[in-house]
C-alpha cells in the first residue's frame, strides 16, 4: 500500500472567506478546551471522551455533529504522537487556525468541485485541477484532510492510499546506483554501464542566495523582517520540493519496470556532516535527502519499481574495480577518486553510484538465492 499526500491549492472567493475563517477559529478553540481537559484526566479513549463531552463541544463552539467528532480524533492524535516520540506528559496546544475534514462527511471532492462542511453550511469551491487529475481513476482512497491557510491562500493536503504489489526481487531485471550529493543532486550508474549526471549548481546558488537574504533580514529584527524570514523559508521549501519531485520523476520515467534504485541509507546524513566546514553546513545539511527518498519510493511503487536502501561506509571510498578501500583514493577538494591500489580514475559521484549498484547486485542476489 502506497500512502502519498497531495496539497491543492483552493480558489476561495472574498464572500466565502469570513465563513472559512470563522469555522477553522472554532474548531482550534473546541480542539484547546478540549486538550486541557485530556490533559486532567489523562483519558484518551474516544468512546468516554464523547459520552462526557460531545454535548459541551457542540453547544460552547457550535460545531456540527461531525466537526464535534473530529476534534476528538485530532486531539486524541495529537496527543498519542507526542507520547510516541518519547515526550513527556504535557498538555497540548494548537495555535493555529485549523480544520481536519472526514472524506464523505466533512468533505468531498470530485473532478470539478471541491465541498467542504462549514458553521454556515456546505460550501463549494474549485480547486487546482492540474495536481489531482491523476487520482480521479477509482484506484485510491482519499484520506482525512487537513484546511490550511498560509499566506493568504487556502490550501487542501489530502492523504491519499492506494495498493500495490511490491516488486519481489526475483523479478528485477534492471539495477540503478544512486548516489546523492550537493554538486550533483544525483548521480546514477545503471546496469548497461550507463553514468547520468543531475545537476546541482542552480539548486546551491538559488539556497545561497535564500540564506544571504535570510541573514540579511535577522539582522533588521523588524516584524515586517520577521514576516519576511517565514515567507523566505515557505518559498524555499517549495522551490526544494520542485526539485526533488523533477529529479525523482525523470528517474522513474527513464528506467522500465523491474527497476530497482539503490540508494545509500541517510538518516543520519546530519551526524554524518558534522565536519564540513561552516561555510558549506548550511546547504550541505539541509538538502532534502529524505523527501528525495520518500518521493522516489511512492513513484517506483506505481511504477512496478522498487527502492532499496544500504549501508553508507565505504561508498565513497572503495575501488569499484579492484575492490581496494582506502580513504585516500578520494579527493573531496577537486571530487576525484584514484585508486592507490589499480589506479582507475573517475568522479568521486560517479564511484558512489557504481558501489551503490555494486551493493544492489549483493543484496538482491543473496535474497533470491535465499527465497
Amino acid at each position: 500500500m502506497s500512502t502519498i499526500t497531495a496539497k491543492i491549492q483552493l480558489y476561495v472567493p472574498e464572500s466565502n472567506i469570513e465563513s472559512l475563517e470563522l469555522t477553522m477559529k472554532a474548531y482550534r478553540r473546541a480542539c484547546n478546551w478540549l486538550s486541557e481537559k485530556i490533559f486532567q484526566t489523562k483519558e484518551l479513549n474516544q468512546v468516554k471522551l464523547n459520552a462526557l463531552y460531545y454535548k459541551e463541544i457542540r453547544e460552547l463552539f457550535g460545531l456540527k455533529s461531525q466537526m464535534a467528532q473530529s476534534t476528538m480524533k485530532t486531539v486524541i492524535a495529537r496527543y498519542k504522537s507526542t507520547k510516541s516520540n518519547g515526550h513527556d506528559w504535557a498538555q497540548v496546544n494548537f495555535k493555529l487556525p485549523e480544520y481536519d475534514l472526514v472524506w464523505n462527511r466533512d468533505y468531498s471532492l470530485n473532478e470539478n468541485l471541491f465541498s467542504v462542511n462549514t458553521l454556515d453550511g456546505r460550501l463549494k469551491l474549485k480547486f487546482e485541477k492540474k495536481a489531482m487529475k491523476q487520482y480521479f481513476d477509482g484506484t485510491w482512497k482519499f484520506g482525512t484532510a487537513k484546511l490550511v491557510h498560509k499566506f493568504n491562500k487556502w490550501f487542501l493536503h489530502i492523504p491519499m492510499t492506494k495498493d500495490y504489489a511490491e516488486l519481489n526481487l526475483a523479478d528485477i531485471n534492471h539495477i540503478v546506483g544512486i548516489d546523492l550529493g550537493i554538486n550533483f543532486l544525483a548521480t546514477t550508474y545503471d546496469s548497461h554501464g550507463k553514468t547520468t549526471f543531475f545537476s546541482g549548481k542552480e539548486v546551491k546558488h538559488k539556497r545561497g542566495q535564500y540564506k544571504a537574504l535570510r541573514k540579511q533580514l535577522q539582522q533588521k529584527q523588524t516584524p515586517s523582517a520577521r514576516s519576511r524570514i517565514k515567507s523566505t523559508g515557505s518559498r524555499e521549501n517549495r522551490y526544494v520540493t520542485d526539485v526533488n519531485h523533477q529529479v525523482t520523476k525523470a528517474l522513474v520515467e527513464r528506467y522500465p519496470k523491474g527497476t530497482c534504485f539503490v540508494l545509500e541509507d541517510l538518516t543520519g546524513v546530519r551526524n554524518a556532516t558534522e565536519k564540513v566546514r561552516v561555510k558549506n553546513r548550511y546547504v550541505q545539511v539541509s538538502w532534502a535527502f529524505h523527501q528525495f527518498r520518500e518521493m522516489l519510493e511512492y513513484k517506483s511503487q506505481l511504477n512496478g519499481q522498487r527502492v532499496i536502501v544500504v549501508d553508507p561506509r565505504y561508498t565513497s571510498q572503495t575501488c569499484p574495480k579492484c575492490g581496494h578501500r582506502e580513504k585516500a583514493n578520494r579527493n573531496k577538494k577537486i571530487h576525484t577518486f584514484c585508486c592507490k591500489n589499480c589506479h582507475y580514475t573517475s568522479n568521486d559521484d560517479r564511484i558512489g553510484a557504481m558501489n551503490l549498484h555494486r551493493k544492489g547486485i549483493e543484496i538482491i542476489s543473496v535474497g533470491t538465492t535465499s527465497a
